[in-house]
């Protein structure tokens, strides 16, 4: 209830920040940190060319409240449906990744040939069988805008190339932010990190095409996080998850935190919203990665914890652990090299 009043709220009155960013081009963390171009080689797979419409679905077993207990047989056809996907999400952005990494030219340009053969295939766009078909939906149309902004593709793309990608990441944005809202409409609020992911989608896109509109709309679905973190720095939504409570925490807190990246180089800082909850939450999250109890007791059961810790589960840290340093998270960082997570667009921001 309290998200959607502050939702309803937002429609009525933009915040000033919000006006700022309406007033002026819209920025990401990657602008600041130019890439000299170089020829370094970058060997660039072929398109997978997507379908319009996209079938796949969950993977919980069914009548598991927690909604924690994985079903193998579910899992396997959603690994078989989602797969090609993901991989498309993947290839576009370790291309962009090897971009900022290298310069190279040639995978500036794979990126742009992916997206280009997406945005040409209409990819994505259609009916989504089921919640989870919007959800991998938006994990990967985000990391496609992320992909865009890495290796700044409104100056690198050609006018062709830009007015085919802009307007199909605008429709993959306006597909998952319509979903969302229905969702706020009837009071269907569960799973909410599902919105802070969504929110990222919408953000990137919104800053690729200077939306401002998709970038409030963004910000607001973050605040309205933040301001169900309570004052321990837990959520209780995320808490009801069983064994898997943990894994949830990290995974609102990662979407969360790039919001807050993306949303600086505009003028918002989620990081001061209610009274610094994203810090909390964080704190929260990553210190249980190294001491569950606080999870294991609310929850009363053990929790599950990647040792080493995944790149999923704390690569996201690694721009907030520069802002501001914690010796449990540097540590954790360390245990895992490979900071890259797709849902986020590879590599985070610097």
């Amino acid at each position: 209830m309290k998200l959607q009043i502050r939702s309803l709220l937002f429609l009525a009155s933009i915040p000033s920040a919000s006006l700022l960013a309406a007033a002026a081009p819209l920025h990401s963390p990657w602008d600041t940190h130019p890439v000299h171009t170089t020829t370094a080689a970058y060997s660039c797979p072929a398109p997978a060319h997507l379908p319009v419409d996209f079938t796949t679905s969950g993977f919980y077993a069914d009548n598991d409240p927690t909604h924690s207990i994985i079903d193998p047989a579910k899992l396997k056809a959603y690994n078989e449906t989602s797969g090609p996907v993901k991989h498309e999400g993947n290839v576009i952005v370790a291309a962009a990744d090897a971009f900022r990494t290298t310069g190279s030219a040639d995978a500036a340009r794979c990126v742009l040939q992916h997206l280009e053969a997406d945005a040409h295939d209409n990819a994505l766009t259609g009916k989504m069988s089921s919640s989870q078909a919007y959800f991998v939906q938006g994990w990967v149309a985000g990391a496609a805008a992320i992909a865009y902004l890495k290796i700044d593709g409104n100056a690198r793309a050609t006018p062709a190339q830009r007015a085919l990608i802009l307007p199909w990441l605008q429709k993959e944005a306006d597909i998952t932010r319509n979903y969302y809202d229905q969702r706020i409409s009837t009071s269907h609020n569960d799973a909410q990190n599902h919105f802070y992911w969504a929110a990222v989608e919408v953000a990137a896109t919104g800053i690729a095409t200077n939306n401002a509109r998709d970038f409030d709309w963004a910000m607001q679905r973050a605040r309205d996080g933040i301001d169900a973190i309570q004052p321990d720095g837990t959520l209780p939504e995320e808490m009801r998850r069983g064994k898997r409570a943990l894994h949830y925490h990290l995974y609102a807190a990662s979407p969360l935190v790039m919001l807050a990246e993306l949303g600086l180089p505009n003028g918002v800082n989620l990081y001061t919203e209610n009274h610094g909850a994203l810090r909390k939450l964080v704190e929260v999250s990553t210190h249980g990665l190294v001491d569950s109890s606080l999870f294991d007791n609310r929850t009363h059961i053990p929790q599950e914890r990647p040792d080493p810790p995944s790149a999923e589960a704390i690569g996201w840290a690694e721009p907030y652990n520069r802002r501001f340093p914690d010796p449990v998270i540097t540590k954790l960082l360390a245990e895992q090299p490979d900071h890259s997570y797709m849902y986020l667009g590879g590599l985070p921001p610097p």
